[in-house]
């Protein structure tokens, strides 16, 4: 997927390959913006590519516009997303339901429905579901599409519209003059750029602090199972138990959840991404979700790292100390969001504001006072080893 380079540079430069970097660099090219795509691997390979598939987020200010957008990727795109529209909730427990009132509360709010379900109605949309079931909750509006095939709808048209991407080349620093970025120093050379946009995922607390404005961001792996194919659902996209997931179209259950291995600041965004005991926690809450599936066997697994901020939400801003360059950090929910946060990165490089969505909450400025220890007092670190004790010494 590499483009040849004809210049050594682009009026814009994005680095990340995952959907929020490529969605961004989308939607510059099609406003007719020379724009540049540096991935460190290949597109998609980390979290974006390797994750749920929803498209249902309520909490965030960006959820019209993600919900004005995702009926129409295919046709904006050129290419398949397989999105899926409709979503259901499924409660087992009563303290679930409780959880599910603020996700119904802005749903609502936001002028779209979501209709409580009793046990009966959510066996009905859901033949997988047991007797287990307390409750449910329906929207209307919502869904999910297919992330690997997201992935490469993106890259695909970005390319059509003349945009390159580098894959396997790596950022190892950043040239400045007079406040901005100028340049940026990769693996593969010097490319000089007008605007910067960091959308890096789990390193984009690495490559910001490199430019004196660190974005506090903690990797965890994220670890999916995939089942064997059963008879398609009336509705693919059913979250539960503390489980985030969809069937595909070809009747697998795709299904992940935390709790998340943390990561060391340190690690590198590929570190090994081998299957672990919570896997098999995975599996056990997906059973109790659909036990009428109880019997079908896990085929695959794997794992992609996510990047998490210190109060779970999103970061796009403009760094303080370079007046060009936007960073964008979407703390572990950027695939659903990714159509409408690549146009507002947009705007913001080409207008200097959103015209759609309030990103205040999302400012750099909110971790003004943040204790330069808070991963070790939110435990957001790995155990120590003796490694570790070895380095120490």
């Amino acid at each position: 997927m590499n483009a040849t380079v004809g210049t050594k540079g682009a009026s814009v430069i994005v680095v990340g390959g995952g959907v929020t970097g490529l969605s961004s660099a989308w939607w510059l090219a099609r406003a007719g913006v020379d724009v540049m795509v540096i991935e460190k691997g290949i597109v998609g390979w980390g979290a974006s590519g390797r994750n749920g598939g929803g498209a249902t987020h309520h909490q965030s200010p960006l959820f019209v516009e993600e919900q004005r957008l995702w009926p129409q990727m295919d046709e904006l795109l050129g290419y398949p997303t397989e999105f899926q529209p409709k979503r259901i909730r499924i409660a087992l427990s009563d303290q679930q339901v409780e959880e599910f009132k603020i996700g119904v509360d802005n749903t609502r709010g936001q002028g779209f429905p979501a209709e409580w379900l009793d046990p009966k109605q959510v066996r009905d949309l859901v033949p997988l579901a047991g007797n287990n079931v307390v409750g449910g909750v329906y929207y209307e509006r919502g869904g999910h599409a297919n992330p690997q095939r997201t992935v490469q709808a993106y890259a695909w048209a970005l390319q059509d519209l003349g945009g390159r991407i580098l894959q396997h080349t790596a950022v190892t620093g950043f040239q400045r003059r007079g406040g901005k970025v100028v340049a940026v120093e990769t693996s593969a050379g010097v490319f000089s750029c007008d605007t910067l946009v960091l959308a890096a995922g789990p390193q984009t607390g690495r490559l910001s602090a490199l430019l004196d404005s660190e974005v506090p961001v903690t990797a965890a792996r994220a670890e999916m199972i995939v089942t064997e194919p059963l008879p398609l659902m009336p509705i693919g996209g059913v979250d539960g138990n503390h489980l985030y997931g969809r069937q595909t179209l070809r009747g697998n259950l795709a299904y992940g959840g935390g709790p998340h291995e943390w990561l060391r600041p340190e690690d590198d965004a590929f570190a090994a991404r081998p299957s672990s005991p919570l896997a098999r926690n995975v599996a056990k809450r997906l059973a109790e979700l659909f036990p009428k599936a109880a019997h079908i066997r896990v085929i695959r697994s794997w794992a992609g790292v996510i990047e998490n901020t210190p109060d779970g939400r999103p970061v796009i801003d403009r760094l303080p100390t370079a007046a060009n360059v936007i960073v964008a950090t979407m703390s572990s929910v950027g695939f659903g969001l990714s159509p409408a946060t690549g146009r507002a990165i947009s705007q913001l490089v080409i207008d200097g504001r959103c015209d759609f969505a309030d990103l205040s909450s999302f400012r750099l400025s909110r971790f003004g006072n943040l204790s330069p220890d808070w991963r070790e007092e939110r435990g957001w670190l790995p155990p120590q080893t003796e490694d570790d004790d070895a380095r120490a010494a």
